[in-house]
């Protein structure tokens, strides 16, 4: 699948297959053209012959457009995900923190993600027994100021 660049950046893709072939480029999204087939196979979709191709004035004009925006304009960003809400603390898991200032203190000082993970594993519990050795894992875990999956820390 070659690749053309032009000072560094992507401007075209090529992709050749054993009945068609696709042609793509980098920042399609931004060129003008009259194609209308933009799908997994690319701008031009499934090019199975030179006819498929546009005439070759619009297919001189994109590759020069194309060319000038890998030159001159920045990539463009990429949409940020909301971020995950918090999930709720299990009641029993807050009345043992309450007796537990030392794990209180480690939990509330760790990043929302390692808070997360702690929350999660308690509330994917099934079982009323299995949710209470969690939250005694859980407990002795923080008083010892350990994150959730410690013991992988170090691999």
């Amino acid at each position: 699948m070659p690749a053309y660049m032009l000072g560094g950046k992507i401007v075209l893709i090529t992709a050749s297959f054993k009945a068609h072939a696709a042609l793509n480029f980098w920042r399609g999204q931004e060129l003008d053209s009259s194609h209308d087939s933009v799908g997994a196979m690319g701008q031009f979709g499934r090019i199975k012959s030179p006819d498929d191709l546009p005439p070759d004035a619009e297919l001189d004009r994109l590759i020069r457009e194309a060319s000038e925006l890998a030159k001159s304009a920045p990539a463009p960003r990429k949409p940020k995900h909301a971020p995950k809400p918090t999930p709720k603390m299990h009641p029993e898991l807050a009345t043992a923190l309450d007796k537990a200032p030392k794990a209180k203190a480690a939990f509330d000082n760790f990043a929302p993600s390692h808070r997360r993970e702690y929350l999660e594993w308690i509330a994917e519990a099934k079982r009323d027994d299995t949710r209470q050795k969690r939250i005694a894992t859980t407990i002795e875990w923080l008083t010892e100021g350990k994150k959730r999956n410690w013991q992988y820390e170090r691999c």
